[in-house]
Parts: C-alpha cells; sequence; structure tokens
C-alpha cells in the first residue's frame, strides 16, 4: 500500500491536544490556578484546529512579525508557507510578562471552561497602519461588510503569542459526535481503508445534485480510492444552514447515492474566514495535513458577495512556489444540470449550451422554495434533501 501523503511542513503531524488522560487532567487542573484570558471565538477555533493536527506545523500563536509576513508574502519569518495569520487577538493587553502561563478560556461553551494552557512569548499591539494592511492583504477588501473583515477587525490588535497545549476540542465533540474528526483520525480512517489517492470536498452548505456530481467526476477523472467530505462545522454568516443540519442532508444524500465505502463524511472545527483564495489555501494546507492529495477548488471557493473574481481561488495557486504544497487542486468550473445532455456537467465542458439550457436556480429562490416547503426540481436537488432542509426552513418560521 502506497504511503500517505506528508504533513505540510513536517514528517510527522504534532497535533497540540494534549491525549495523555494523566497529563490532562494535570495541566487541567494546573490551569485552575492560573491567569485566565477569555479568548475570541476565532482564536478558539484556532486552538481547535491546531489541536487537531490540521493546522500542522504550527505550535501556537503567531507573533506580530510572523503575521505581518504571512499577510504580505504567505510565508512566516523562518521561511514556512503559510496563508493566513493565525492569531490571537485580544482588546487591551493583559497583565501578564513574558513566559508566563495563561490559561486560555472559551467563548462558546456556558461558563467558559478552559480550553489551553499557552506560555507567552510576546504581547504585541499591531499599529493601525499595520492591521488595516493585513486585512487588505488577507481578505482582499476592508469592507467592514465583507463579513470575514468584521469579525477579524472587532477581534483587537494586540496580539498574544506562543505555545499552546490545547486540553479539549471545545464543543465540537458533544455537538457533532458522529461528524468531528481530528487530522489524526482521518488519516487513520484514510489508512484503513487502503485509500492512497483521495480527494477532499470542503462545503459549509448543504450539497446539492451539482456538488454531488462534481465529487463523483473529480474521482472519476483522477481514478481516486476515495472521497472525503469535510464540512466547516464553526461559526458562519447569519442566514447560513446550520452544520447540524447540512450534516444530516449530507449524510442521507451519501447512504443513498454514494457506493458503500466510497466517501468519509467528517467535520472540522473552524469559523469561516470568507477571505476567498487565501481561504482556498489554507484548505489546501489542513487537507494536505489529513491526507488528502487532492482537494476540489470550484468556482467562488471560500468567497462571499462578489468580493473575488469566481476563479481567483483557483489562480492564486498558480502564484505560490511549486514546493509550497504537495497536495494538488482539481479546478473545477459551476456545475449544473444540463438539458440537452440530461445530466449535470461542467458549464465549460458545455461550449454549445447557452444559459437556459441548464437548470440554475440562484441561493435566493432555492431558499424561497424550501421555505415555502416546495421541492426544489430533482435535477437541482434529491428529493431526500430538499425533505430535510424544508423541515429545517418549516421549524425556523
Amino acid at each position: 500500500m502506497a504511503a500517505l501523503i506528508s504533513p505540510h511542513g513536517s514528517d510527522a503531524l504534532n497535533p497540540l491536544y494534549v491525549a495523555e488522560p494523566a497529563r490532562n487532567a494535570v495541566l487541567s487542573e494546573q490551569a485552575e490556578s492560573l491567569p485566565s484570558i477569555t479568548v475570541s471565538s476565532a482564536a478558539a477555533s484556532n486552538a481547535v484546529m491546531m489541536a487537531a493536527g490540521y493546522f500542522n506545523p504550527l505550535t501556537g500563536y503567531m507573533n506580530k512579525e510572523d503575521a505581518l509576513s504571512v499577510a504580505e508574502n504567505m510565508h512566516t519569518k523562518s521561511g514556512l508557507f503559510w496563508p493566513t495569520p493565525i492569531l490571537n487577538l485580544l482588546e487591551k493587553a493583559p497583565a501578564i510578562g513574558p513566559r508566563q502561563q495563561v490559561a486560555l478560556r472559551d467563548p462558546n461553551v456556558d461558563g467558559n471552561p478552559i480550553l489551553a494552557i499557552m506560555t507567552v512569548d510576546a504581547i504585541e499591539r499591531f499599529t493601525d497602519d499595520e492591521f488595516t494592511s493585513m486585512t487588505q492583504k488577507v481578505f482582499g477588501t476592508t469592507d467592514p461588510n465583507h463579513p470575514g473583515v468584521a469579525d477579524f477587525t472587532s477581534q483587537g490588535r494586540v496580539a498574544l503569542s506562543g505555545r499552546i497545549q490545547v486540553l479539549n476540542y471545545s464543543y465540537f465533540p458533544s455537538e457533532f459526535p458522529d461528524t468531528f474528526r481530528t487530522a489524526v483520525e482521518i488519516r487513520q480512517d484514510i489508512e484503513k481503508n487502503g485509500w492512497s489517492k483521495v480527494v477532499a470536498f470542503q462545503t459549509r452548505n448543504p450539497m446539492h445534485r451539482a456538488h454531488e456530481e462534481l465529487c463523483r467526476i473529480a474521482m472519476e477523472r483522477l481514478e481516486a480510492d476515495g472521497l472525503v467530505i469535510h464540512m466547516l462545522l464553526g461559526k458562519l454568516k447569519p442566514g447560513d444552514i446550520p452544520a447540524d443540519v447540512r450534516d444530516a442532508s449530507i449524510r442521507k444524500m451519501v447512504e443513498v447515492y454514494f457506493p458503500p465505502n466510497s466517501a468519509i463524511i467528517s467535520g472540522y472545527g473552524f469559523d469561516m474566514l470568507y477571505a476567498g483564495p487565501r481561504e482556498a489555501l489554507l484548505h489546501a494546507v489542513f487537507r494536505q495535513n489529513m491526507g488528502a492529495t487532492h482537494l476540489i477548488v470550484g468556482r467562488d471557493h471560500a468567497g462571499v458577495g462578489d468580493y473575488y473574481g469566481p476563479f481567483d481561488a483557483q489562480t492564486i495557486f498558480d502564484e505560490i512556489p511549486d514546493d509550497a504544497l504537495k497536495i494538488e487542486i482539481f479546478a473545477a468550473d459551476h456545475t449544473a444540470w444540463s438539458k440537452k445532455l440530461n445530466k449535470v456537467t461542467m458549464m465549460r465542458e458545455a461550449p454549445d449550451h447557452e444559459k437556459d439550457d441548464f437548470i440554475l436556480l440562484s441561493g435566493t429562490a432555492v431558499r424561497e422554495m424550501l421555505g415555502e416547503g416546495k421541492a426544489p426540481p430533482p435535477e437541482f436537488s434529491r428529493p431526500e434533501v430538499a425533505q430535510i432542509l424544508i423541515d429545517h426552513y418549516r421549524q425556523q418560521s
């Protein structure tokens, strides 16, 4: 059996979760006597991603120099390729000194339990100019109406950097016990299945026919052994479908329409950035860490609104050094049901088609239909998936 793809930046994964139970218990007890800080949701999700091995080989939150270097050049000062700053931002500097340990408390769980212990390397403030420049580089805009920009700029300007030891995975294992998986666990599942060529599909939405067929097309053309449907389980912008509803609809689709043992359904604990091209690169980094050899990057991948060109998230991969990543992308076009061909196809592969030859529905139109209890056409959405979404919208009304 072929060896799994190497993690990013190291020979083996370095998950920052303290897995040994006795050691975890000792640190958890010690943490209660440390000064503590309740971090932002973004910083908490960064900790979960480092704990799970997804952000290998990082050992903690970036300092100011690394964050600015990553924003500007997509590498840390030591030369590690990395597309987005991984920060613990605060509104004001805490009264602690370098090398001191501090307990990081979880903002997303009742009672704000301790999530991690951090050994502080530095407490640094970004100037307004530095922060604006970093925001522009990462998100391609400083527009406060951009949901990722709005969240990023609300976290504060003080960066607390240093190594972390993570004591739990926040709310993700309890809320998504069948779906939340670490990079370590997904590697184990891939190995157990005997897969070597593995396609990853990123989603923050339910999967309709076009998504389903896109996964099938990628697997066939790449002659892949298996598929990992990897859904975001963290915070989204208002109006997005909740993770538990997405989870149920995706599971139903795979159960009914995919061959047995051809797809792993899993999720990761991260808050969406909506950073388009930069986030697509981050998606590639942590899919490599979980053992995928290919990532499907579609039209407007990780984007929002009209901030990015439809294929910016694909072309950015041409702009990074050849040796930056081992994972490859499967570049996909908008995919839809063709009335002429009587199947789902990528639109660029149907040059003889007009727009009216496809069944195309806007997100707004689909939400309105579901809200009225009407299923979209079966060429657009599987009826079993549509019913789960109709039930969700019915509960909202």
